[in-house]
């Protein structure tokens, strides 16, 4: 994926979070990433160390768990989930 598209991308990852009151946090470590419910807030946790295709990918996976039917999921995000849902299964 060319990295002007991913970033594109990220960043309508964000927008939805936001939609959706689910905070994005980056750190650094050991760690792959995903979902989290602390005190009844929603996080999606992201490593900033890892390239930004396996970002999206989390990005991805997470927000396909989650109930998008009644938000407007731009298209090309809807797809990219629908693709990694496959990849998963």
């Amino acid at each position: 994926m060319a990295k002007m598209k991913a970033e594109k991308m990220l960043t309508l990852f964000e927008e939805l979070a936001e939609k959706m009151q689910i905070n994005i946090v980056q750190g650094k470590g050991d760690f792959q990433g995903g979902l989290c419910s602390v005190n009844e807030e929603t996080y999606i946790v992201l490593n900033k160390i890892k390239p930004i295709d396996q970002r999206l990918n989390i990005m991805a996976k997470e927000f396909g768990k989650l109930n998008t039917n009644n938000i407007f999921v731009q298209p090309i995000l809807r797809a990219y989930m629908e693709d990694i849902q496959q990849d998963i299964f």
